[in-house]
């Protein structure tokens, strides 16, 4: 029906928590914008890293792009709050930052929910192989954690974030369990380069100003001319055209 709202944009907030929440939204029929969060590109790219070591357990990644609509940056209403607009574009192979809702249309058995229980499935399969148990851990006994924390925050009134939902899966290890598996996965990784070190070839950054735009600074370098003097007052020559004559 063309009476239909779409999801086309949204128009979000950056709270006291740091994180962003929908402040509104274009289909107000089927999203209910009261307490509704929406993840930033760093926190995308978290996920994403707290989601690699399943791959190996059997996660796929189609599961991780498939449980969010994504949105860019259209432009920014005043300093911080942003109009996006729906893109199709990848979570992962976007050329510009991304923010991501979750797809909780259908809470039960939706793309995210999906998402939810792969996570669950996988964090569990991990855990077992870190970590020497008595017993084997089981996905019952870390739904049944996740859902005591969730009557605490609703007891307690807060709004939590579709971030802290997903971290509580992605990053749960067993109370008591924290140092030997943090021992057991290092040791499972210690071969892999660590590239923490080396600076990103693109830095992105929000910037603070009218255009909430991530953007690349460019290192601006001084060149001579042939004939022009640089700062020891020698002649600039072209030595790659120098070179060049002389082979």
């Amino acid at each position: 029906m063309s009476g239909t709202p779409k999801l086309e944009w949204a128009i979000i907030r950056l709270q006291d928590d740091n994180n962003w929440w929908v402040e509104s939204i274009s289909d107000d029929k089927h999203w209910d914008v009261d307490g509704l969060g929406i993840i930033d590109p760093r926190q995308i790219a978290h996920i994403a890293d707290l989601s690699e070591p399943l791959y190996e357990y059997g996660f796929d990644s189609d599961i991780l792009e498939n449980a969010f609509f994504k949105f860019h940056i259209e432009r920014e209403i005043e300093e911080g709050c942003i109009h996006l607009t729906r893109t199709k574009d990848s979570i992962f192979g976007s050329e510009e930052p991304l923010f991501a809702l979750p797809d909780i249309l259908d809470e039960e058995k939706g793309p995210y929910a999906d998402f939810l229980e792969q996570a669950t499935k996988f964090r569990v399969k991990l855990l077992n192989d870190m970590i020497d148990f008595e017993q084997i851990f089981t996905i019952e006994e870390l739904e049944d954690e996740i859902r005591e924390q969730q009557k605490i925050d609703a007891f307690e009134e807060l709004q939590v974030h579709f971030l802290t939902q997903i971290t509580s899966i992605l990053e749960y290890v067993p109370k008591g369990f924290e140092s030997d598996f943090e021992e057991e996965f290092a040791l499972a990784h210690e071969n892999e380069e660590d590239f923490s070190g080396i600076p990103d070839l693109v830095e992105e950054k929000i910037e603070e100003d009218e255009t909430m735009k991530w953007v690349e600074e460019d290192e601006e370098t001084e060149e001579y001319l042939p004939g022009d003097e640089d700062e020891n007052g020698d002649t600039a020559v072209n030595e790659s055209k120098e070179s060049a004559s002389k082979d």
